[in-house]
């Protein structure tokens, strides 16, 4: 299942021998799934050369689904004691019971796709004492502060990791595991100059400490930061937009929402009845794919235990498919597409995009801004996902970001809002770039151009 894996005395086949105690008590008329999880999380923020605070949370369950005459029941339980595993699939029995009938309920069956083989897991976090994870953070706020004479604060340096490993079984005939491993160090920063203070992040993601860069990260918090000092309001007007990697993947995260077998059938969706229509400009390609490990939410199988797949949504500038998870796909009359997504074992599963990332182009940042020559590079946005309608696609979000004049960045701007539909952009699109960022998210992010946005400053 898509989850963190964690070390622990007990391995998955522990975990996929209480799967198997639970399901192997279905009875005759009913199917029975066992999620069974366990994970942990540590947090630590330092702030003016301390500690700020420092949190590590374990958990270890089993939620267990049963499906009956049409009605679905659910229970979870905090532990993996023996005497609650029979309370739990009672409980889940009993809420059956009293739910509504839906011809389409129904858990996952195995549809012959092979679990791929992801290298996910890395034991050099699970041994990574707190101490040293202490350190990183207190080194980052040190590397912010040096990075730029106008950083005057840091307003959170953090390192933060997750392990877990989990299994899915049914009586439909699916045992599966899945583990992994991953870990960031973020930072918000500010600048100052005169009476002017300006803000900036900066990250970096892995699997394990050895894959963080706490001079990159800090390096580009200060930058971004300090290149907004001075900052205007653009005059309004219709201009290219490059968006920074960031910001695509803020966008890409709300694109996947509106392509969830879910979101069409609720009427949620502006794709609803597109499929195997130009939604985008011809050069643009958008992929859902869990099975690339450099997603920083990859995993080997979906909430449901089925294998994760590569899936295109938009190739070449049309609409392939939506993605589905069991339930979906039967009302849709088609099949899952590995799409399930669940908060581990305390939840059933809703369905949705799982690692989207656009098919990269040939061009750095630099040279796409050169090819523009005039526009705005969008640096961030504020207010995405109230200022995004996703049934009619009207955009409009706050941004700030810096002109872009001669083909290269000038003057910072601020204040202003970048107005469009959805639509519009994808059709809009100019070029991608082959800057692909991974980042803790799932979405990954790259340089995208897109032509004729509305921008509204003075």
């Amino acid at each position: 299942m898509g989850g963190a894996a964690s070390p622990s005395s007990s391995s998955s086949l522990d975990l996929l021998d209480i799967g198997d105690r639970i399901v192997a008590r279905a009875r005759d008329g009913e199917q029975v799934e066992a999620v069974v999880g366990r994970s942990r999380h540590t947090e630590v923020r330092a702030y003016d050369g301390d500690v700020e605070s420092l949190s590590s949370a374990e958990s270890q369950g089993v939620g267990v689904r049963v499906v009956a005459g049409e009605r679905q029941g659910f229970a979870y339980a905090g532990t993996l004691d023996d005497d609650v595993l029979d309370e739990t699939l009672a409980e889940a029995r009993d809420n059956a019971e009293f739910a509504t009938t839906d011809p389409h309920l129904g858990l996952a069956e195995p549809d012959g796709v092979a679990v791929p083989t992801l290298d996910l897991f890395r034991p050099a976090l699970a041994e990574f004492p707190a101490d040293r994870k202490v350190a990183l953070a207190l080194e980052l706020e040190r590397a912010v502060r040096a990075a730029d004479p106008r950083i005057t604060g840091v307003e959170a340096a953090e390192f933060v990791d997750a392990m877990g490993e989990g299994c899915v079984v049914t009586s439909t005939g699916i045992r599966t595991t899945g583990r992994s491993t991953a870990c960031y160090v973020a930072t918000y920063c500010l600048a100052t100059e005169g009476d002017e203070t300006q803000t900036g992040f900066g990250f970096s993601v892995g699997r394990e400490p050895d894959d963080l860069d706490l001079e990159v990260a800090a390096a580009d918090a200060a930058r971004r930061a300090t290149r907004l000092l001075g900052a205007t309001k653009p005059q309004s007007g219709r201009v290219t937009v490059v968006l920074d990697p960031y910001v695509t993947a803020q966008f890409l995260a709300i694109l996947g929402g509106t392509m969830s077998g879910e979101a069409v059938q609720k009427g949620r969706s502006l794709f609803a009845d597109r499929l195997g229509e130009d939604v985008a400009a011809s050069g643009l390609s958008l992929v859902d794919d869990p099975t690339n490990p450099l997603a920083y939410t990859s995993s080997e199988t979906d909430g449901e235990g089925l294998a994760s797949r590569r899936n295109p949504l938009v190739d070449g500038g049309v609409l392939q498919r939506f993605v589905h998870n069991a339930y979906t796909a039967r009302k849709a009359g088609t099949a899952s597409t590995g799409s399930a997504v669940r908060g581990g074992f305390k939840t059933t599963p809703g369905v949705g995009c799982r690692a989207l990332s656009l098919a990269p182009g040939q061009h750095d940042q630099p040279t796409l801004l050169d090819q523009v020559g005039e526009g705005v590079l969008v640096s961030s946005v504020t207010g995405l996902h109230s200022g995004v309608n996703p049934v009619s696609g009207d955009f409009s979000t706050g941004a700030e970001g810096l002109r872009i004049s001669g083909g290269t960045l000038g003057e910072p701007l601020r204040e202003f809002t970048m107005a469009s539909t959805i639509q519009r952009m994808l059709k809009d699109v100019v070029a991608v770039g082959a800057d692909v960022e991974w980042l803790p998210m799932s979405a990954a992010g790259v340089s995208l151009v897109i032509g004729d946005v509305t921008i509204s400053g003075t």
